[in-house]
């Protein structure tokens, strides 16, 4: 029995070992209990009723957090996921569960068809995967996971065995997706990004023909309200994008939607870190990682930042331009170590604005502007505030020594996740839950923030030193 059973069964028959007695349980079990039921043996879902598969970034975010409580499960996490790895190097954002009926979520396998569509790019044939993907977060991951149990880790080859498939997703998306020839990676559809429907794909979107209702059946209005989730209109742009992108046989630069966008370019320079700390760990050198990833932090800059308006915004590659939506995207890049000194100040400024409010109007920081005119507190990613997203804000605000403002956000990520029964995502203003409750990675990342007071910033650390 693992750390994570452990837990929740002691938090039964022995709960004074964790609270006074006839206290409800503990944050931590209660967040080591949604990991659980979540569990399916090789993988953690999202949420049992409304995400029945194993999904890319979740994954990352997922093994962030089961690394306090179960290395060797958060190690199998990222394995199970690297397994279903396309041969030129994409790692998809669904890895399907075959004893999951075909109508539980759409678009199920029988839409993406990876193992035939997908042949002449490497899909694999024994598993069945979407042909998009998700936000590289795996290599931070796969290091922070490797410090959790360095010993562990080096007994089972763990790094030894991902480092090369992690390797082959950053060539993939630093070559295959640079489609603007400015040096960062694009997005081709507005699910690859994580924050599907953002307002910062309106105009980018407003190009793609929808495909006709009759065409699909939304499987996540089942589970929940119409109004909090992204429209028909947009869905059936989506399902356009995707089929087209799939009758193309996953070739990537035809398409009519690419993006460059700054959350996922400073999400896979963040991970670039990670792997010149993996090699090093491996005996070889991580110099020209580390040189890389300081040159893409240049190149976010110098495509993606605007000083006008003090932070980072998407440029539609094909529409041209900057997307004028501010969106908590544009502030992700707070993460990265390397940032300069007055970017990483505006940003701090950006965010605790009336744009955003933290600190001030919100507790935890929107999705999208609290001014924009398609601000929506409840409709997805067009206002409400997202666990994951916070938690990247802490760890920038933290790398750039605003420990305060740190302190206050990761209180409040874990007050909420905790009132909120771990959402997963919530009104910004008052903390009410929406979506989908016992979220995996509002549990996992509320365990990685509990711990976090007693271990060094490792997102900062990645620049260099205590080499774990």
């Amino acid at each position: 029995m693992d750390r994570t059973a452990q837990l929740v069964a002691r938090s039964t028959e022995r709960s004074i070992a964790y609270d006074p007695p006839g206290s409800p349980p503990s944050l931590h079990v209660r967040a080591a209990k949604v990991l659980e039921d979540n569990w399916t043996g090789v993988s953690t879902v999202p949420s049992r009723s409304l995400y029945p598969h194993q999904w890319s970034w979740d994954s990352a975010f997922i093994a962030i957090g089961l690394r306090h409580i179960s290395p060797l499960r958060a190690q199998t996490e990222l394995e199970t996921l690297l397994a279903a790895q396309w041969g030129d190097g994409r790692v998809p954002h669904i890895v399907f569960n075959p004893l999951v009926p075909l109508d539980a979520y759409f678009p199920s396998p029988d839409f993406w068809r990876s193992s035939t569509a997908g042949r002449a790019a490497g899909a694999p044939r024994t598993v069945q995967t979407s042909g998009i993907v998700q936000p590289p977060v795996h290599a931070l991951a796969a290091w922070l996971v490797h410090r959790a149990d360095p010993g562990l880790s080096r007994a089972r080859g763990f790094l030894a065995r991902m480092y090369p498939r992690l390797a082959a997703w950053h060539r993939y998306l630093l070559h295959r997706r640079d489609l603007g020839g400015g040096g960062l990676a694009s997005v081709v559809h507005p699910w690859e990004q994580g924050m599907d429907n953002s307002p910062c794909w309106d105009a980018p979107l407003a190009r793609v023909t929808p495909a006709p209702a009759r065409s699909f059946r939304r499987a996540d209005l089942d589970h929940g309200a119409p109004e909090d989730r992204p429209t028909d209109l947009d869905y059936g742009r989506y399902v356009r994008l995707a089929a087209d992108y799939r009758k193309g046989d996953y070739k990537d630069g035809g398409g009519d939607f690419a993006v460059e966008d700054p959350s996922f370019n400073a999400l896979l320079i963040a991970s670039e870190h990670a792997l010149a700390r993996i090699a090093e760990e491996l005996g070889a050198t991580g110099t020209a990682r580390q040189a890389r990833a300081r040159r893409l932090t240049a190149t976010l800059i110098d495509r993606l930042w605007d000083p006008a308006r003090n932070m980072f915004f998407c440029r539609d590659i094909r529409g041209g331009g900057l997307v004028p939506e501010r969106a908590v995207s544009g502030l992700i890049p707070l993460l990265l170590p390397d940032l300069p000194r007055d970017i990483s100040s505006s940003l701090v400024r950006t965010a605790a604005s009336a744009h955003f409010g933290l600190g001030t109007s919100t507790r935890l920081v929107p999705s999208y502007d609290l001014l924009g005119e398609a601000f929506d507190p409840h409709r997805y990613w067009r206002g409400p505030a997202w666990f994951n997203t916070n938690w990247l804000l802490e760890r920038g605000l933290r790398t750039h020594g605003e420990h305060r403002r740190a302190d206050e956000l990761r209180q409040a990520v874990l007050d909420i996740a905790h009132s909120s029964d771990f959402a997963e995502y919530v009104d910004p203003y008052t903390g009410e839950a929406c979506g989908a409750t016992g979220f995996s990675w509002t549990a996992a990342l509320s365990l990685d923030l509990l711990h976090s007071h007693t271990e060094p910033n490792a997102v900062k650390e990645l620049k260099g030193g205590n080499r774990g």
